[in-house]
C-alpha cells in the first residue's frame, strides 16, 4: 500500500505544482524505467460492471519489477488497488458467478493461487505445489480451478560420487544433461520434469495431477497451452505436444480431450502443424483453435479454425485475412470468435462470423514498453461489455472498455498522469517509402525530439527490431523517447520479413536472412534524409536480436554510420544453432538443416562474412545469462572487430537474459550505453567533417 500511496501523493501534488508554480518540462530520462507504470490483463466481470486488471510498476530501492491487481467500475469510476505491496500479483480470473477472484502471487514465499471473495475482501491460498502454477481457469460451477505446473523427475546419473566426510564442504555437484532442450532463455538451466494439469478444490485443499507422461502439457515448450473447461464440466481442452521426438518436431502440437473424472485422453486434431489455443464455444458444440500445415518457412501465418466439439468437420475460417490470428474467445451469444491479429503494425480485436465474415471491433490493443506487438488483452462480460488494453505512441498502456453499441472506447485508467506532467513525448509521424531494391513500400515511423525545431538538422539514429519475424508499430517506446529527447530523431521501420503485412512479404527472407533486408533499412534512411531536417553526417545504427543481426549487417555494407550499437545479435549462425536454446527450431525454420550439411549457406548468412568490410565504431550488449543469442556470439563480433583494429566495445550485463530488463538498473544500462556511444561519436553541430556516404 506504500507504494501506491506514494504515486497518489506524487501525482496530487503534480497537478497541484501546474497551478502554484511553472513545471519543468523535459523528455523521457533512462532515469524513468523506475517510474513508468503499465496496465495489463484487463478481466472484466461476467456482470460487466467491473474490471480488474494486473498494474506493472519499479521500484528503486530494491531494483525489482512488481505487480499488484487493481479494479475499476466500467464507468471509470472507483478505481482502487485490491493487493499493494512489493509482490508478485497476476493472472486474476473471475469466478463464473462473479463472487469471487482468483490470482497467482508470490506474497508468500512463492507462488501460489489465492482465492478472493469479492464482497468481504477475504483471501485464501488455495495451493501449495513445489512449482509455480500457471494457467488458472475456472469449472462452470465455481468448485474447482484447473492450473498447470511442474511435475519434478529424478536428475540423469552418470557416476555415482561418494559420500563426502562429516563436516566437509565439497563443491557443487556436477551437472549432467541428457536433453536437447536443456536450458531457456529467461529460465535458465531447466528442471527435471513436465508441466502438467491439475486440479483443486476452489476453497483450497490437496491439487490433484489430471495429465500423465513425459511431455509438456502446457507452460513451458513450444505448442503448449493452457486447458479450457468444457461447458458441462467434464472435460478440459488443451493443446501439447505429445510426439516422442517433441525437442525436434517442436511446433507439431495438437488439440486433446482430457476426462476431469478419470484423466482420459483423446486427440481431437492430426495434422502435421501447430494446433493450439482451443477455445470452446459457450453451448459446448464447437471449438475454436490457430494453426497452420507446417511448410518449414520461416514465417507461416497462422489462421483462425472451427471444429466440431468431437474434432470433426475442421475448416479454416480467416483464410480471408492474410494475417495471423491469435487469442481466439467465443462471443458470449456464440455468434462468432473474438480475435486478435496485427495489421501493419497495428494490434486489432476482430470478430469473425462461422461462415468468415470479419469485422474490426478494435485497435491499438498492447501495452508495455516498446513499439513491438505485445500486452493485447480483452475479456468480454455475458453482456458484451468489453475491456482490452490499449496503448499508443503516447500511452504506454492503459486499460479501455467498449460496450455492445459503443462507436468509440474509454479509457478506464490513466496509470502515468503523474510522470506525463513533466514530461513531454516526442512527436511520432508514420512514414511509408520505396526499398531500393525492388520498389516495395517499406512502413516506418519517425520519432522527433520533443523540442523540435525544424530550421535545425539532427542526428538521426536507425533503430531496427527483432524477430526477425515481428513488427514495430505506432506504440509506445520507452529507449526510443529517451534517444529522442537526448536530441536524435529515431527512425524505426519494418523491413522485408515483418509480420502483419501477409505471409508473402514475410517470406521474402526465407532462407535469406540478413540479405536484401539492407535496401529496405538503407532506404529508410534517405527518405529521413529527405525530410531535411537530418544532418546526413550525423547517422547513427542499433538494434536488438534479429536487429542486432541487421545493425552488423549495415556496417558490413555501408560506412555511412558515425556508430552501431548490435546488443544481443547472433553472429555466427554455425555456433549459434548448436548453442542457443532453440536449436532445433533453427535448423527447421530458418536454414534449409544442420550446418554440416549446409556450411556454406550458414557462413554466407553469418556477420564474419562481411566484418572485413567494418569501420564504423561499434558497442555489443549482451546480457551474461542470454540463452537465445549465447554472450560467445557477441565475444566473437567484439574480438574480430579488435583484430581488425577497429574501434569496439564489450558490454557485458550480469545475470540477464535476452532483453536485458530482468532487472530495472539493468535496462537502464542498457539505454545510457547506447546514448553515450552515440554521444561520443556524434559531430557537434557546425563541425567539420568528411562524413559517410
Amino acid at each position: 500500500m506504500a507504494h501506491n500511496l506514494f504515486r497518489a501523493a506524487t501525482l496530487f501534488l503534480a497537478f497541484s505544482a501546474v497551478f502554484a508554480a511553472p513545471v519543468e518540462i523535459s523528455g523521457l530520462t533512462g532515469e524513468d524505467v523506475f517510474n513508468l507504470e503499465y496496465a495489463t490483463d484487463p478481466q472484466i466481470s461476467p456482470d460487466g460492471k467491473q474490471v480488474v486488471y494486473v498494474r506493472r510498476f519499479s521500484d528503486i530501492l530494491t531494483d525489482r519489477n512488481y505487480s499488484n491487481l487493481w479494479i475499476v467500475n466500467f464507468d471509470g469510476s472507483g478505481h482502487r488497488p485490491l493487493t499493494s505491496g512489493k509482490y508478485n500479483d497476476n493472472t486474476p480470473r473471475w469466478s463464473p458467478q462473479g463472487d469471487r477472484l482468483a490470482f497467482v502471487s508470490d506474497r508468500e514465499g512463492k507462488p501460489r493461487i489465492f482465492v478472493r471473495w469479492m464482497d468481504n475482501g477475504q483471501t485464501v491460498a488455495v495451493t501449495s505445489t513445489e512449482f509455480p502454477p500457471q494457467g488458472i481457469s475456472w469449472s462452470p460451477d465455481g468448485k474447482q480451478l484447473a492450473f498447470l505446473s511442474l511435475v519434478a523427475s529424478t536428475p540423469p546419473r552418470i557416476a555415482k560420487m561418494p559420500t563426502p566426510p562429516q563436516g566437509a564442504q565439497w563443491a557443487a555437484p556436477a551437472r549432467v544433461i541428457k536433453r536437447l532442450m536443456y536450458r531457456f532463455d529467461g529460465a535458465g538451466y531447466l528442471p527435471h520434469g513436465y508441466n502438467h494439469i491439475f486440479l483443486v478444490p476452489s476453497e483450497g485443499g490437496t491439487a490433484r495431477q489430471l495429465s500423465s507422461g513425459d511431455f509438456h502439457h502446457g507452460g513451458f515448450g513450444f505448442g503448449a497451452s493452457a486447458p479450457v473447461w468444457t461447458p458441462d464440466g467434464r472435460h478440459l481442452i488443451f493443446s501439447a505436444n505429445r510426439r516422442p521426438d517433441w525437442e525436434h518436431e517442436v511446433l507439431d502440437s495438437e488439440i486433446f480431450e482430457i476426462g476431469v473424472a478419470d484423466g482420459a485422453l483423446r486427440a481431437l486434431t492430426s495434422r502435421k502443424g501447430p494446433d493450439n489455443s482451443p477455445a470452446v464455444s459457450p453451448d459446448g458444440n464447437w471449438i475454436a483453435y490457430t494453426g497452420f500445415d507446417d511448410r518449414y518457412q520461416g514465417h507461416q501465418g497462422t489462421r483462425l479454425y472451427v471444429m466440431k466439439r468431437d474434432g470433426s468437420d475442421s475448416r479454416m475460417l480467416s483464410g480471408g485475412l492474410d494475417r495471423d490470428a491469435a487469442g481466439p474467445r467465443w462471443a458470449p451469444d456464440g455468434s462468432g470468435i473474438h480475435f486478435l491479429y496485427d495489421d501493419q503494425g497495428n494490434t486489432r480485436l476482430g470478430h469473425i462470423s462461422l461462415d468468415g465474415k470479419i469485422r474490426t471491433l478494435q485497435s491499438s490493443l498492447g501495452s508495455g514498453s516498446s513499439a513491438y506487438s505485445s500486452g493485447a488483452a480483452f475479456s468480454f462480460s455475458s453482456s458484451g461489455n468489453l475491456a482490452f488494453t490499449h496503448t499508443t505512441p503516447h500511452i504506454p498502456g492503459d486499460i479501455a472498455a467498449a460496450g455492445p453499441g459503443d462507436a468509440e472506447l474509454r479509457r478506464l485508467t490513466d496509470v502515468n498522469a503523474d510522470l506525463f506532467v513533466q514530461r513531454k513525448l516526442g512527436e511520432v509521424e508514420e512514414i511509408w517509402y520505396q526499398s531500393s531494391h525492388d520498389g516495395r513500400k517499406i512502413h516506418g515511423w519517425i520519432i522527433r525530439p520533443h523540442d523540435f525545431d525544424p530550421s535545425r538538422k539532427y542526428p538521426l539514429a536507425l533503430e531496427i527490431h527483432g524477430g526477425p519475424f515481428a513488427n514495430y508499430g505506432d506504440r509506445f517506446d520507452f529507449e526510443k523517447q529517451v534517444l529522442a529527447s537526448r536530441g536524435y530523431v529515431v527512425l524505426y521501420t519494418n523491413p522485408r520479413g515483418s509480420t502483419s503485412y501477409g505471409e508473402e512479404f514475410g517470406n521474402l527472407i526465407h532462407h535469406a536472412y540478413p540479405g536484401d533486408d539492407f535496401y529496405d533499412l538503407d532506404s529508410g534512411v534517405d527518405a529521413a534524409i529527405a525530410k531535411g531536417y537530418i544532418d546526413s553526417d550525423n547517422l547513427f545504427v542499433a538494434g536488438g536480436s534479429g536487429g542486432g543481426v541487421l545493425t552488423c549487417w549495415m556496417i558490413g555494407r555501408s560506412d555511412r554510420f558515425r556508430a552501431a550499437v548490435p546488443y544481443y545479435p547472433v553472429i555466427n549462425w554455425y555456433s549459434w544453432v548448436l548453442t542457443a536454446d532453440i536449436a532445433s527450431f533453427g535448423i527447421n525454420y530458418w536454414f534449409p538443416g544442420p550446418p554440416w550439411e549446409h556450411a556454406e549457406h550458414y557462413e554466407s548468412r553469418s556477420l564474419l562474412s562481411v566484418v572485413q568490410n567494418v569501420k564504423t565504431p561499434t558497442l555489443i550488449i549482451t546480457g551474461e545469462e542470454d540463452y537465445r543469442t549465447p554472450m560467445p556470439e557477441s565475444e566473437q563480433y567484439y574480438t574480430a572487430l579488435k583484430l581488425r583494429k577497429v574501434e569496439a566495445a564489450l558490454v557485458r550485463i550480469p545475470g540477464e537474459p535476452h532483453g536485458t530488463r530482468r532487472r530495472p538498473s539493468h535496462h537502464l544500462s542498457k539505454i545510457l550505453h547506447i546514448a553515450a556511444w552515440f554521444d561520443q561519436h556524434r559531430k557537434a553541430e557546425g563541425e567539420e567533417t568528411g562524413g559517410g556516404e
